[in-house]
């Protein structure tokens, strides 16, 4: 007898469940701001990706550093080397690097 081979259907999953990074935690932070009230519907979520992305980089990137001095385990230290090290990162992570528009400087 053969055996069917059942397909199983891939659940839909919302926004906030496909983030590893809690959305209502983002959110908390956005109402504190001053232009809370300006923010789209899709801005959250936005931003939620963005920091993730960010976030996943830096480890990577640390990650590959910690592994090269031979070490398991990622240290503060390997992800300040890492953003000293990327030209972009240093430029993100700058005091008042981070700004949207030119006339906020």
């Amino acid at each position: 007898m053969a055996k069917k081979m059942q397909r199983r259907r891939r659940q839909k999953r919302t926004r906030s469940q496909r983030s590893e990074l809690p959305l209502s935690l983002v959110d908390r932070f956005l109402r504190e701001e001053i232009h809370s009230s300006r923010l789209s519907s899709s801005a959250l979520s936005f931003l939620t990706s963005v920091l993730e992305y960010l976030t996943s980089n830096i480890l990577e990137l640390a990650s590959e550093v910690a592994h090269t001095t031979g070490r398991k385990c990622v240290a503060p230290e390997d992800v300040h080397l890492v953003v000293q090290n990327n030209e972009q990162l240093r430029q993100l992570f700058k005091p008042g690097g981070t700004s949207v528009n030119e006339d906020d400087n």
